[in-house]
Order: structure tokens, then C-alpha cells, then sequence
């Protein structure tokens, strides 16, 4: 009977150690998480109409300056949803602010540019974790938000409209109107010259007249 009471007594001890080991494995592993979530930055949503040439890996911008990149990109059937991470958890983007794709360099490559509208003090933004649910109700982007991006500036849009303007120079029509316009223009420049030179002679004439009757009668 002592041996199966210390039989039984050991194997509560052997759970408890295995109960006390799960729980500061999993304390262990959550601290680890946590803190390499927030030394490697943090990430949020933004959806565009269009992607706009975008792609893993995209840089991210602000004030001229890259501080992330794009970490996913899913497409549905009215827009594209992008996951962009920021490498920093002490890069804080206010949430007024302007997201648009732009393209730059001689490759035309994308790129996402963010646009802060406003100044915000550094006194309300002290103690603002981006992590934690109180970061929802403040003025700075916070883990996981949804946005919705812009389109900015675009080279194929810029090339169209040269197109179609080249294609208006080239329409006879357009020509023709464009010519009768400087025709009518030179006319009527010359209908003001003449009307100015007429006025001045009678301007000429007054003061000539004005100037006899003021020495007859002086």
C-alpha cells in the first residue's frame, strides 16, 4: 500500500515538473516572438486599384528616405491588397498621410511613397506602443492597420498623353483650326496696332491744338 501511494506520489511530482516546464517553455517562446516582432519592425495594409508595376520587395519611402519594403502582394477581383513591412518599430508614419505608387529612375521602377499631411508633436507620440490596442484611438499607424494607397505619378500616363497630343499635331483638321487661329490672332494684332498709332496722332494733335490756344492766350 506505501508503494503504490509513493508510486502515485511521484508521477503527480513528474506532472507537475512537466506542467511547470510547458508553461515556461511557452512564456519563453512568447517573449522571444514578441521581442523579435518588435526589433524587426512592423507591418500593415494597403490597397491600390492597380498595382502599378509594385512587386515583392518593393522599396518604401518617406521624406526621401527607404524604410521598408513590400512583403506580400494579393490580388482580388477589385483591387490588389499589399503588405508592406517597415524594418523599424521606431519609424513611426502618421496616419495622415498620402500612400501612392510612383515610378522613378531611367527603368522607370516602382515605388511607394509616403506623404505625411501633417506635423505631429513629439509629446504625443512618447509613449505610444504600435503593438498594443490603445495605439488604435492615436494619430500614428499602428501593426496590422488597413490603408488605402493612391495612384501618383506614372510614366505610361505621361507617355499616352504626348501620344495623343502628337496625334492631335498630326490631324488636318486640328491643323487647319490652328492655323486660321494665328491668322485671326495676326489680324487682329495688326487691327491693334493701327488703332493704337491712330491714337496716338489724335493724342498728338490735341496736344498741339492745346498747346496754340495756350500761347494765344498767354
Amino acid at each position: 500500500m506505501n508503494k503504490l501511494r509513493y508510486k502515485y506520489f511521484w508521477i503527480n511530482i513528474q506532472n507537475i515538473i512537466v506542467f511547470f516546464m510547458f508553461i515556461c517553455f511557452t512564456i519563453i517562446v512568447w517573449t522571444l516572438t514578441n521581442y523579435q516582432i518588435q526589433n524587426t519592425g512592423y507591418s500593415f495594409f494597403v490597397e491600390f486599384h492597380n498595382a502599378h508595376g509594385l512587386k515583392e520587395g518593393t522599396y518604401l519611402r518617406m521624406r526621401g528616405v527607404n524604410i521598408g519594403y513590400i512583403k506580400n502582394i494579393n490580388i482580388d477581383v477589385n483591387s490588389v491588397l499589399i503588405l508592406v513591412h517597415i524594418t523599424s518599430h521606431s519609424i513611426l508614419i502618421p496616419k495622415n498621410s498620402i500612400i501612392e505608387t510612383n515610378q522613378t529612375g531611367l527603368l522607370n521602377d516602382a515605388v511607394i511613397d509616403i506623404i505625411p499631411l501633417e506635423q505631429v508633436s513629439i509629446y504625443d507620440i512618447k509613449n505610444i506602443d504600435i503593438f498594443s490596442q490603445k495605439c488604435i484611438k492615436s494619430r500614428i499607424i499602428c501593426h496590422l492597420n488597413y490603408l488605402e494607397g493612391e495612384r501618383g505619378l506614372n510614366y505610361d500616363d505621361l507617355v499616352r498623353s504626348a501620344t495623343r497630343i502628337s496625334q492631335r499635331f498630326d490631324d488636318p483638321t486640328f491643323f487647319n483650326l490652328f492655323y486660321l487661329f494665328l491668322q485671326n490672332s495676326i489680324e487682329l494684332s495688326d487691327n491693334i496696332v493701327n488703332v493704337t498709332f491712330d491714337l496716338s496722332n489724335a493724342i498728338t494733335l490735341f496736344y498741339n491744338s492745346l498747346s496754340h490756344f495756350l500761347l494765344d492766350h498767354i
